[in-house]
């Protein structure tokens, strides 16, 4: 590059002795070549990159190209400060200037071609858990604060801005900060790892150690709302969502709750008949799985009943309530169509009479 610089000033001065002449030829050369590379970005690359079916290319091409354009042409201002060879402070201020105009044109481009790179990312959940769409605005931000603080920081170094007294001073603010802010903190980086454990998602059923139950409708960077089945929502911060006995009633192999149908029969009664009933019922009932098959279990000799459960599977956990609701109507009226008794506790009281308990008293 110096070799070519050098090669390149020689031949000038050999084309025109002023040096002001020079830099004018400078920059009219620089920009006949961003010029050219102009038209092979916009022509030649763009119309064969036209052809791929990917969108990546195009958006790549579209984020670089006015930067390379700009770059060209600073550096050809560059090189003709360097001839003109004014006076030791304006010529550091006037490249400082043209280098500070390409560290942030530059810096624009990179956070650009990286948010295009997370948007990419999020795509494949599957593989990249903890960048999502509803976490895509934290990631953004916080490469924004990246892109920006590096651009900064090399700014200050162009500059020849002594860094150490600024760094100093961030350090105590950030630790200042941190002991104001230690609960949002808390929550923010909770909500970060709820996010990449995902425990629940969006629409799941939890239950809380302290015995809320609702349905997932939005998991913040700060707190996790449900909604219960009162219509009722409920704000939890993400500290606490981070540090309790979560039971989700959506998660396992697949999103079908269990329910279970208590049935008490009289002593004596046919259990065989009691179970083919219990089973006739729930077949082919509303919002009731078959795969995995409903089943009937004797669970224990109560003391005025046989105890029984009907368990099946709902297809979601909000339908709990209905369908609980709807089986136990179905079973009472149906044990009453088979003449199934369901029994009542009963008690024998036996009353002995005045004179009985007289006679048994020995006199003195």
């Amino acid at each position: 590059m110096d070799f070519n610089k050098e090669h390149l000033l020689d031949l000038l001065a050999q084309i025109a002795p002023n040096r002001y002449l020079q830099a004018l030829l400078i920059i009219l050369l620089f920009l006949g070549l961003a010029k050219i590379m102009d038209v092979i970005i916009t022509r030649v690359l763009k119309g064969w990159i036209e052809k791929t079916h990917l969108k990546l290319d195009d958006q790549v091409l579209e984020i670089f190209h006015k930067p390379v354009f700009l770059s060209i042409i600073l550096f050809g201002l560059v090189l003709a400060t360097e001839r003109l060879a004014f006076k030791e402070t304006i010529t550091f201020i006037t490249l400082s200037g043209l280098k500070t105009v390409a560290i942030f044109y530059w810096a624009a481009a990179a956070a650009k071609f990286l948010r295009l790179l997370l948007n990419l990312v999020s795509d494949d959940q599957s593989r990249f858990k903890l960048i999502q769409d509803r976490t895509l605005p934290l990631f953004n931000n916080l490469l924004i604060l990246l892109v920006t603080g590096l651009s900064i920081y090399i700014v200050f170094l162009v500059w020849n801005i002594d860094l150490t007294a600024w760094v100093a001073s961030a350090g105590i603010l950030g630790l200042a900060i941190s002991f104001a802010a230690k609960d949002t903190l808390a929550n923010l980086f909770s909500g970060v790892f709820i996010m990449a454990d995902a425990p629940y998602k969006l629409g799941d059923f939890i239950v809380l150690e302290s015995g809320e139950r609702g349905a997932v409708t939005n998991i913040g960077i700060r707190s996790t709302r449900l909604l219960t089945r009162d219509d009722v929502e409920i704000t939890v911060p993400n500290s606490i969502m981070g540090n309790t006995k979560i039971t989700n009633e959506a998660g396992g192999r697949h999103e079908k709750f269990r329910i279970r149908v208590k049935v008490g029969v009289a002593s004596g009664s046919d259990i065989d008949k009691v179970h083919n009933v219990l089973l006739d019922v729930v077949t082919n009932f509303p919002d009731v799985c078959m795969i995995p098959q409903p089943r009937v279990r004797f669970r224990a000799f109560g003391d005025s009943s046989l105890d029984h459960e009907l368990l099946c599977w709902v297809k979601r956990p909000v339908l709990r309530g209905k369908v609980l609701h709807l089986l136990n109507t179905a079973v009472y009226k149906r044990f009453i169509q088979e003449g199934i008794e369901i029994p009542f506790p009963q008690r024998d009281i036996h009353v002995h009479s005045a004179s009985a308990l007289t006679a048994d008293i020995e006199p003195v």
